[in-house]
């Protein structure tokens, strides 16, 4: 790994935060990748307190001709501003051999900034919450797994968002297991 990631880390302070990543893939061997994308998080300074939800099985949200996703989430405290996160997943996202084919495509790794605390904002490179993390069951359903009370400003609930989607990309599958990383 070339290590993007430690280019971009800050001095540690006294200000953590609770924060939320969507991780996915659906090339290559999924679950190894995102499983490496955590450990390679737990290795910063800047990150403490690292849990990893269930794996899940969906459907492509995008064009149908890719494989089926493997999605999860994590949840850690950090000192890092909202930009400097978004910058080490992805330097993270390049370290683990990331390349963007096409919108909403085949990937290796995606890590995406789902909530930063109960933080909304909105740059030119990063919108907090996720935008379309309250219509999409599988970034929902792992992050019911880590914190089934958490709040999606200006969204509500999981349970509510949850109670609000048309449809489902989720599907059952045999190899979901439940980590805790410290």
């Amino acid at each position: 790994m070339t290590n993007h990631t430690k280019v971009i880390e800050q001095p540690p302070t006294d200000n953590w935060v609770q924060v939320f990543v969507g991780l996915g893939s659906n090339l290559g061997d999924s679950e190894q990748v995102l499983r490496q994308a955590c450990f390679e998080m737990m290795q910063w300074s800047s990150v403490r307190n690292l849990q990893v939800s269930n794996w899940y099985r969906s459907r492509p949200q995008g064009p149908q001709d890719q494989p089926d996703y493997v999605n999860g989430a994590c949840c850690f405290e950090t000192h890092l501003a909202p930009e400097a996160l978004l910058s080490a997943l992805q330097a993270l996202e390049l370290d683990l051999g990331k390349v963007k084919r096409r919108h909403w495509g085949e990937r290796l790794v995606d890590l995406d900034i789902i909530c930063y605390g109960q933080l909304s904002m909105k740059t030119a490179d990063l919108t907090l919450p996720h935008p379309m993390a309250a219509k999409r069951d599988f970034v929902l359903v792992p992050l019911l797994d880590l914190a089934p009370d958490l709040v999606l400003p200006g969204y509500g609930t999981i349970e509510a968002c949850l109670a609000k989607l048309p449809d489902t990309f989720l599907y059952a599958s045999d190899t979901s297991d439940s980590k805790v990383m410290a």
